[in-house]
């Protein structure tokens, strides 16, 4: 190929840009154009696509977010959206297309990929919710922001002897509650993947305090309910003084940690390496350190699973 394109979508994730960054200096050195589309399937429908150079990409590695911006688009979700944004990447020249984000992203890359055009997608979500990949770009940093939450909040959870519930993102996912809850030291976390029983989790908040804990700290995936209607449930049950916080789209911003900024130019890079190889219609990912390929479309077929056996250690170690 001599000319490819790269765009984000979806929700943004810290090490987006580092992505960028990897996919558009591996295709210049390998002296291939490389266009960036402007706001992800939305951009790509109008034709907001720029050619990138060298500099485009010059200190942007540490920053949070896409510079190339993302959206939400239902047009693209139609064939006819679809079409439009093919008819587009041909007026540009362009071959094939790696594009960044999560799994609706991925089902953009999908549709095209069966359209008979070449993209390969990269895994840029903090929900860490991709099947096929055991990490995702923007996960860890989105965990260290938790942990830096969790530990400020035991600070006045201990200085007041209260409850504190803590929600966070990972729509369906449990894997930042289930992270940063075992990394934090929470009592008690909550994940879509397992049911949870009140009485229980009740229970053993009364066997803490009556051990002498005056504080304890609860961390919720917003896939199981929302943080404030837990703490009331919490609260009647109990009768402990709960206090709730909601993080929320924190969890997304930030400078990418090492671990992600050094992911993204692996997997930007491997994805441009495909397109070069002529695959398309692939997903790049991470396992045991190792970067693996696999068919997007088998990939979109599978569902995302949490580490049952962490969970099982949380609640090990919380007791």
């Amino acid at each position: 190929m001599k000319r490819i394109g790269v765009l984000t979508s979806g929700g943004d994730a810290p090490g987006m840009n580092a992505a960028i960054r990897a996919v558009v200096r591996k295709a210049i050195y390998h002296n291939i154009e490389i266009y960036g589309v402007i706001g992800g399937y939305a951009g790509l429908i109008s034709g907001n696509i720029q050619k990138l150079e060298l500099g485009s990409v010059g200190d942007i590695i540490h920053r949070g977010g896409t510079f190339l911006y993302s959206a939400r688009c239902e047009e693209f979700k139609t064939r006819e959206g679809q079409e439009k944004g093919i008819e587009q990447l041909k007026k540009f020249g362009i071959e094939g297309l790696v594009v960044i984000g999560g799994d609706g992203s991925y089902m953009g890359a999908k549709a095209l990929t069966e359209h008979g055009f070449p993209c390969v997608g990269v895994p840029g979500t903090i929900d860490n919710d991709i099947p096929g990949t055991e990490f995702t770009i923007g996960f860890d940093t989105a965990l260290n922001t938790v942990i830096d939450a969790i530990d400020k909040i035991r600070d006045t959870a201990s200085s007041h002897e209260r409850t504190f519930v803590v929600e966070v993102m990972g729509r369906n996912a449990g894997d930042i509650a289930l992270w940063a809850g075992l990394a934090g030291g929470a009592e008690t976390i909550l994940i879509p993947e397992d049911p949870y029983d009140m009485r229980d989790i009740a229970s053993r908040l009364k066997k803490g305090h009556a051990r002498g804990k005056k504080h304890s700290i609860i961390i919720v995936a917003e896939g199981v309910m929302n943080g404030y209607e837990f703490g009331k449930r919490l609260k009647k049950e109990t009768d402990f003084d709960t206090r709730v916080t909601v993080l929320g789209h924190v969890q997304r911003g930030g400078s990418p940690t090492a671990f992600d900024r050094v992911l993204a130019s692996r997997l930007g890079a491997k994805a441009v390496e495909l397109l070069m190889d002529g695959s398309g219609g692939r997903a790049v990912g991470i396992e045991r350190n190792r970067l693996v390929d696999y068919d997007i479309i088998e990939a979109l077929a599978k569902k995302h699973t949490v580490d049952l056996n962490l969970y099982k250690l949380s609640k090990e170690l919380s007791i």
